[in-house]
């Protein structure tokens, strides 16, 4: 599944096998190139949009690729061997179409785990990481009861509500992706790093950052990715629950995301009920759908199934 990368095994693999592992070598030094060049999700969606289908490696001369081979060969001994991980690529069988409604679509996708997962029903249930205990309560339950109708959970392991999400399906014994910010290789919040682990192993983890480009950026650029990762969290989720957010809670790109990806866009009461925040409304006028009680989010589902 994915374009296979390297394993344990590959310097005893046959010929075919290790020819695989370098052409795969060459396609993400090829895509951490062309982001040290463009630097920004929309100008690498606009790059490959004005050359479709093209590889990375076809968009890039191969001899400026040596200095991303040796840095990709470092991660190759010191990581992607270990944690067992790979890349999805937009024109495989396995990378997910539906990442293509995001307006600026990404091309390419680092993961550990079971790909699989990105083939089942799924809700992306978000809100904020300085969170109430409110908060945390009814993402509880609302994630109980997703995956007792067989729901897998997408959240962005952030602090908060997106850990609550998580281990919420993960201690049901349900599925659940996690959407990085950061590198897969990076542990974001560190209090997570047992969690993200868990769920790489048992379930699935998903990145768009580039490794070089990331290494290279301030922290305070590298924060842009947190608010890109919303952008796909929302493409590849069937809807997306808000929880509870903030005016300038980053959920807020999500939502938007979803309404221009036609997904739907559900919001829990306690939000419309809070007057300190004004985004409630905004969105329902725009197609949000309040959520009073679980049935709101079933009979929602239905009617995009139905048409």
């Amino acid at each position: 599944m994915g374009i296979q990368i390297c394993n344990s095994q590959i310097l005893n693999e046959p010929e075919e096998l290790l020819d695989n592992a370098i052409v795969s070598l060459k396609e993400m030094a090829a895509y951490e190139l062309l982001w040290k060049r463009h630097g920004s999700v929309k100008k690498m969606a606009d790059l490959f949009a004005e050359n479709p289908n093209q590889r990375p490696s076809d968009l890039v001369n191969e001899t400026d690729l040596s200095p991303f081979f040796d840095f990709m060969n470092l991660y190759l001994e010191n990581f992607f061997r270990d944690t067992n991980s790979n890349f999805l690529i937009n024109s495989t069988f396995d990378y997910p179409t539906k990442l293509r409604d995001a307006k600026d679509p990404v091309e390419l996708l680092y993961y550990q785990g079971n790909l699989e997962l990105l083939r089942n029903h799924s809700i992306a249930v978000v809100g904020s990481r300085s969170c109430s205990e409110d908060g945390l309560r009814r993402t509880k339950k609302l994630v109980e009861m997703l995956v007792k109708d067989n729901f897998t959970i997408i959240s962005g392991l952030a602090n908060g509500i997106d850990t609550q999400a998580h281990k919420t399906a993960i201690h049901n014994d349900g599925r659940t992706i996690a959407v990085l910010g950061t590198p897969l290789n990076k542990y974001y919040p560190r209090e997570n790093k047992s969690l993200q682990q868990e769920i790489a192993k048992n379930h699935l983890l998903i990145s768009q950052v580039p490794f070089w480009h990331y290494t290279e950026e301030s922290y305070f650029n590298n924060r842009l990715f947190f608010l890109e990762r919303n952008k796909t969290m929302s493409a590849l989720s069937e809807a997306t629950v808000i929880v509870e957010a903030s005016d300038t809670s980053g959920t807020l790109i999500q939502a938007k995301a979803a309404l221009y990806q036609r997904r739907k866009l559900f919001i829990l009461d306690n939000n419309f009920k809070n007057p300190k925040i004004s985004w409630p409304y905004r969105l329902k006028n725009k197609g949000a759908i309040r959520v009073r009680e679980y049935e709101d989010i079933t009979r929602g589902l239905r009617k995009v199934n139905e048409t």
